[in-house]
């Protein structure tokens, strides 16, 4: 697959299995991550790798997050189950620099570049990826528990695996009324 057919024709696998990415897909696809665009070479994020037991901590960390505002056993067990969608995931958060010429949103940004990026070469190396966030990349608990500071933002715990089933390519997303020429 050349790298335009990559892009066009990328899109999320919620369904992931074993095998996950081995020490040398996993260095390729972090060093992607380290890749992105970034004003001043700031590096203003962080990768959590989270694997094997890793994933019943992470678990842990997801249930221990919600019992303070639901008592629903359904809801408890359905978080339980949220790491195991998938045999590897990559935890990026931000890491903000104080700079006069990069803003936060900015850093921000170049952080979510990063998620973007390895989720290509999660694809290009033959996996499947899903970009997931929802209320617990916002958990105060859960950044505390990744021993991130509660003043970063979590941009996405990125899923990568196999593929559990070959999915239709969905239709693409035509462009004229969101484009305008000057």
């Amino acid at each position: 697959m050349n790298a335009i057919d990559l892009l066009i024709t990328r899109q999320s696998t919620p369904q992931l299995i074993a095998p996950s990415p081995d020490k040398t897909d996993l260095e390729l696809i972090l060093t992607a991550g380290m890749r992105v665009p970034d004003h001043a070479g700031l590096l203003p994020f962080h990768f959590t790798v989270v694997q094997n037991e890793g994933l019943t901590k992470l678990s842990d960390i997801f249930v221990q997050a919600i019992k303070p505002s639901t008592t629903d056993q359904a809801k408890l067990d359905k978080t339980a189950k949220m790491p195991f969608r998938a045999p590897l995931i990559v935890v990026v958060s931000t890491q903000y620099q104080r700079h006069d010429k990069v803003p936060k949103h900015e850093q921000l940004i170049t952080a979510g570049c990063c998620v973007h990026a390895m989720q290509m070469a999660s694809v290009a190396l033959g996996y499947g990826a899903m970009w997931r966030t929802g209320d617990l990349s916002l958990n105060d608990h859960v950044k505390h528990a990744l021993s991130i500071d509660l003043h970063e933002d979590i941009v996405g715990f990125l899923y990568i695996g196999t593929q559990a089933k070959s999915l239709p390519l969905k239709p693409t997303k035509l462009y004229d009324d969101r484009v305008s020429y000057l």
